[in-house]
């Protein structure tokens, strides 16, 4: 996220002219903001390369299996990344070179447990790159599923296991209709504080979001004042993002995204995806991404995937705002103004 030098009536009408991305990358704006540095890095592919050098015709040394963890040493600028001009990072790993838009930045941060859940349940954040989930509350269950960094999930109640001295919680998935079970270290509560409306001083009128699809740029405007800009990958060919005016009438801050059971190809199955700004009704959002680190092309299926920080920024600044104990809330004909051009 950063503030850009343009008014909000210059940053229109070069988006209207389609020249925003050419002035962008003057303003020596030319590449992704991507998803912060962190110290560890999580492999989002199977057979992701690592290079002697920061380019894709390099040689290749050796290819990550999926969801493996590396120790990120540094940023360099390489070849833009497949189809992505607005992205030229690459991350310096131990022996070599892997495009940033393969790695989703992550840290490893064990929790304390927290003891006391009410009825209504608990938002929790998954805090290490990755954590299984149990069908019971044992070391020795079976696992399913694996829950990735930054993902959101509700928590139920906690679950002290004598026999193993361990601590769990109970997370319910509403797709699946099943509840699961997460070693407590692996999840942060979410404060309410951390949920609750930025600005809340600004007039609903005056806020906007603007969406440029040639620049994969999203930005927030209060008043004339531009106090967001960040790259995006918005929809690919087929499953485009629309363009025009909409609001984001109903939000959510954990929700299990899926097309199972669709007549399509490119099947999709994502839990946990994490705070959720929709837009329309057929369940396009702005919302967090812990499946590619690629901002700045279109590579979701018509939403607007973001960082995480990034979309909980705008998840807090948009309206309606979501009460702490509420997983989802809905409010036709309400919400902040968005224009997708």
């Amino acid at each position: 996220m950063t503030n850009l030098p343009l008014s909000r009536r210059d940053f229109l009408k070069l988006s209207a002219s389609g020249a925003l991305a050419f002035v962008l990358s003057e303003m020596g704006l030319g590449r992704a903001l991507a998803a912060p540095p962190a110290s560890q890095g999580r492999i989002t592919w199977s057979g992701i390369p690592l290079y002697d050098a920061p380019s894709l015709n390099a040689n290749q040394l050796h290819l990550f299996g999926i969801d493996k963890v590396v120790e990120l040493l540094g940023e360099v600028e390489g070849d833009a990344g497949y189809g992505n001009p607005f992205n030229k990072i690459w991350y310096q790993l131990d022996g070599g070179y892997t495009y940033s838009g393969w790695i989703q930045p992550v840290e490893t941060k064990y929790q304390k447990p927290v003891y006391e859940i009410p009825a209504t349940g608990l938002l929790g954040e998954i805090t290490v790159p990755m954590s299984l989930t149990y069908v019971d509350p044992y070391f020795y269950a079976k696992n399913k599923h694996r829950l990735y960094y930054e993902t959101t999930h509700w928590i139920k109640k906690v679950v002290i296991t004598r026999e193993e001295k361990s601590i769990w919680y109970e997370i319910y998935d509403n797709v699946l209709k099943q509840s699961f079970y997460v070693p407590s270290h692996n999840m942060r509560i979410i404060p309410p504080e951390e949920l609750t409306m930025l600005s809340p001083e600004i007039p609903a009128a005056d806020k906007l979001i603007h969406v440029d699809l040639a620049s994969q740029m999203v930005t927030a405007f209060e008043g004339d004042k531009m106090v967001f800009s960040q790259r995006c990958s918005s929809g690919q060919q087929g499953t485009d993002t629309p363009s025009g005016d909409f609001g984001t009438y109903h939000k959510g801050p954990s929700i299990h995204m899926t097309n199972q059971g669709d007549a399509v190809n490119n099947i999709y199955n994502l839990a946990g995806v994490p705070w959720c700004s929709f837009f329309t009704g057929s369940g396009h959002a702005f919302h967090g991404t812990y499946w590619h680190n690629d901002y700045g092309r279109p590579r979701s299926h018509g939403c607007v995937n973001l960082p995480s920080s990034a979309s909980k920024w705008l998840y807090r600044w948009t309206s309606p705002q979501v009460p702490p104990e509420e997983d989802y809330l809905q409010l036709p004909g309400e919400g902040t103004r968005i224009q997708i051009v």
